[in-house]
């Protein structure tokens, strides 16, 4: 595979898809692979890294039995366990983010969806924050109705958070109290409603390189155009606790992977960068634009501030729309508009 003349003419408006030979990638020299990467998100989305910001609304309790996670009442682990945090404790957390200069703040809930009584409640936070805040709303709710997703977009969110986690083949193999379907499915009904959707997944799952190609494809035919990519911490009390750890070649091979397979999507550096060197510095030269940031990553020991360094040293452009003038801000199709 000659990667630089790849990232050349996915520049120029190729676009791979699942009956390209996407092995190659498998064994393509990472120097040259990181480069092309690197290469086309210069080319694509330019110098701006969006950062993301996010809170537990709601914490364990979790009916769902993903193996890689701690909130999960199917296992046992040392997590925190509370119900939804009250409305001023969610909008002084994004108050302060959004005045250390972050694009987006998203609630997380653990759960398969939330109550009725939680989702008024997260209505009225929204509600809330945009009013009194001008930074943009993401949430991660769990599966949710078209009316919902519209209550949501009404109230001022503008991107639904939902990882498909891993390839169709492998999913099972990580969770059976719901299906790659039923996510394939929330994700369109959040689509429909015209709010982004941010989706992704996890690595170093116990997946092969052929699944994680399949995880970016699926992304790419979805449309999908915030994608988090996620390195395993195994936790202790997780199905997954005793598995090896990804070493930093495999998290920049596949990050770089999914850049050529998704040129124009924002490559979002998520969990796991205790992983590699420098709080994942070198994934910003191997395609990734986006960062979630914050005291959410307890265990890379990174902070918004750190992170807002280590991207200005880089030379990126970490400014974040909404501080702009009215007239230099990029278009928002996400925003709720009347039918």
């Amino acid at each position: 595979m000659n990667c630089l003349k790849l990232a050349d003419e996915i520049i120029a408006g190729r676009r791979l898809t699942a009956d390209d030979s996407l092995s190659d990638f498998i064994t393509a020299d990472l120097q040259e692979l990181t480069e092309g990467a690197d290469k086309i998100r210069d080319a694509l989305c330019g110098d701006k890294v969006d950062l993301c910001t996010i809170i537990s609304g709601r914490s364990g309790r979790c009916s769902e039995n993903c193996k890689f996670c701690a909130q999960s009442a199917h296992h046992h682990t040392t997590c925190d366990v509370y119900d939804l945090l009250d409305e001023d404790t969610i909008i002084a957390t994004a108050k302060a983010n959004e005045e250390e200069g972050v694009d987006r703040f998203g609630i997380v809930n653990s759960g398969y969806g939330p109550t009725d009584e939680e989702f008024e409640k997260i209505i009225h936070t929204i509600e809330r924050m945009d009013k009194e805040l001008n930074i943009e709303l993401c949430c991660s709710l769990g599966f949710l109705t078209k009316e919902q997703f519209r209550r949501l977009h009404k109230a001022g969110i503008t991107s639904i958070h939902n990882n498909i986690e891993t390839s169709r083949r492998f999913f099972p193999e990580i969770c059976t109290t719901h299906s790659f379907d039923d996510k394939i499915a929330n994700i369109r009904r959040a689509q429909e409603e015209g709010l982004c959707v941010c989706s992704g997944g996890i690595i170093g799952m116990g997946e092969t390189w052929e699944d994680r190609i399949d995880m970016a494809v699926t992304l790419s035919e979805l449309g999908i155009l915030s994608i988090p990519v996620n390195s395993l911490m195994p936790i202790k009390g997780t199905p997954l606790e005793n598995l090896p750890r990804l070493t930093e070649e495999d998290i920049l091979r596949t990050i770089a992977i999914f850049r050529y397979i998704n040129p124009e999507a924002n490559i979002r550096l998520a969990g796991g960068r205790a992983l590699m060197d420098d709080n994942g510095r070198k994934t910003f030269y191997s395609g990734a634009s986006a960062s979630i940031t914050g005291n959410m990553l307890t265990t890379s020991g990174s902070t918004i501030q750190s992170d807002l360094a280590m991207l200005q040293d880089l030379g990126r452009d970490v400014t974040p729309d909404w501080t702009l003038p009215e007239e230099l801000r990029a278009d928002t199709p996400y925003k709720y508009h009347e039918d």
